[in-house]
């Protein structure tokens, strides 16, 4: 029996009513890794109180896209270039080139998990390639992790910077789906009963017809979610209308492999884009029907001038949407601003999208995209994964709507405390399961070791500095 901690007398929190959140104030109490007790006053003692006073209570946000133990060594590498005859994604010709060796990955993990929780996030699914220590090293950051071990058909690359070619190899592919499917089943089997698992081929034009059918079924018969990337760049829109006559998400529910089991990573290359020029159908429409989930990344997109056209548009149509990082940094607080404001940039309009409706997607969203009911959200029964934000901090002043000034103005300047599980895992805004500065120093020289091999891994021979000036000047 844990011992039951009590936040009182809180200024703001944001609980469940049953349908959907609202503001209130009062106290939140919490044992055995479970709320008992939101809003209003608790009249019970409790082995350990919190002084509420000048906070706000908030459910820990449930990130569904990330890549943790790759995206952080690409800061201050790929934050502004892309390929120019490749529609300016990166993901062909520049991600290839800076990689973590194995003390990098560990160290890139850990400090992505550590953003990730000093932002709020509670829930995270991991999409990465297995890889070792893997399971051990999300039971030991404190999150709720959802490990989608990555596996495909087929490698891209590019040999001339403006044609992407892929090299297949199917026999590899269904190997690495076993090796997936090994991880997913010992992630459900932890003790920690925070973990649990995802099927998660990598990317729609990577894996074959018979790759993405098998492992949707997998995903059925395990009763986990499947997810894959999908309609993420014109590169891969034209690849697959080429080889099929169809749009991506044409293509996937021409497999079968479009359910509410089903998460989309990105969907933003549609048929009603103004990149892909297809004759509509309406895809929206598809997903819609299919009760298919998105999950929107906005910060890796925006950084090449590519966003949806528009995520209110889709709010409206009801699409269901979680929101994830996908890159650096792993801060899901300013993924929301950037989803805010990309979305009423592209409309031209400041009622496209509302604060609600990307905290929603954020929290009930994402939850839901899980097939749970039980986090997102501060309700009696619920998990106690839970997010304090001193409302006194500058940042967060004045402090007429408490949500707001978090995401449009402090961030995670302004995060106290997180609990996941009823556990403290951020003190005082100091993750408390990793060792967050440790980690960033041995990214650093990760980096370090990883840049002089670019002129080595790219198809020009290009050095690092060549592919990605510093901001005024250098050379090696």
């Amino acid at each position: 029996m844990m011992s039951l901690t009590v936040v009182r007398n809180a200024d703001w929190i944001v609980a469940f009513d049953g349908k959907s959140h609202t503001y209130t104030k009062g106290d939140v109490a919490f044992a055995d890794g479970a709320l008992s007790h939101v809003g209003g006053t608790f009249t019970g003692t409790a082995e350990r109180e919190i002084d509420g006073r000048g906070f706000l209570v908030m459910p820990g946000l449930v990130n569904i896209h990330s890549h943790p133990a790759y995206e952080p060594i690409n800061k201050g590498w790929n934050d502004e270039i892309g390929s120019p005859k490749l529609y300016n994604s990166s993901l062909y010709e520049i991600m290839p080139l800076l990689r973590p060796d194995g003390p990098g990955q560990k160290a890139a993990l850990k400090v992505a998990l550590s953003e990730a929780l000093m932002s709020g996030v509670t829930t995270l699914v991991d999409l990465s390639v297995a890889h070792d220590g893997w399971i051990e090293a999300m039971a030991a950051s404190g999150l709720r992790a959802v490990l989608a071990p990555m596996y495909r058909d087929a490698r891209w690359y590019t040999d001339n910077g403006y044609l992407v070619k892929y090299e297949w190899d199917e026999v590899a592919g269904r190997k690495a789906m076993d090796v997936a499917l090994e991880v997913v089943a010992a992630a459900g089997r932890h003790p920690s009963g925070r973990l649990s698992g995802m099927v998660a081929p990598s990317q729609i034009d990577t894996c074959s017809a018979e790759l993405i059918r098998d492992s949707y079924a997998e995903a059925v018969r395990l009763k986990v979610p499947f997810q894959i990337h999908a309609a993420q760049s014109v590169v891969e829109f034209h690849e697959i209308t080429r080889r099929h006559g169809m749009t991506p998400i044409e293509w996937l529910d021409s497999l079968g492999v479009l359910g509410p089991q089903s998460i989309i990573g990105h969907s933003i290359f549609l048929d009603h884009h103004t990149s892909a020029h297809w004759p509509k159908r309406d895809d929206l429409g598809t997903i819609i029907e299919r009760g298919t989930f998105v999950a929107h990344c906005p910060t890796v997109f925006v950084r090449r001038g590519i966003t949806l056209q528009t995520l209110g548009s889709y709010f409206r149509r009801g699409v269901k949407l979680g929101i994830g990082t996908d890159t650096y940094p792993h801060n899901m607080l300013e993924e929301l601003r950037h989803a805010l404001y990309a979305s009423r940039i592209v409309a031209s309009n400041p009622y496209d999208l509302r604060t609600s409706d990307v905290f929603n997607a954020a929290t009930l969203g994402g939850a839901s995209a899980l097939g749970r009911n039980d986090i997102g959200r501060l309700a009696v029964g619920a998990k106690a994964d839970l997010v304090l934000v001193d409302t006194t901090h500058p940042s967060m002043r004045p402090v007429r709507d408490p949500l707001r000034s978090l995401i449009y103005v402090a961030a995670d300047r302004a995060v106290r405390h997180v609990f996941v599980d009823g556990k403290q895992v951020v003190k005082d805004g100091t993750v408390t399961t990793m060792d967050y500065v440790t980690a960033a120093a041995e990214l650093d020289e990760a980096q370090q070791r990883g840049l002089p091999q670019v002129r080595q891994l790219d198809w020009g021979k290009r050095s690092h500095l060549d592919v990605s000036p510093l901001v005024y000047g250098g050379s090696e």
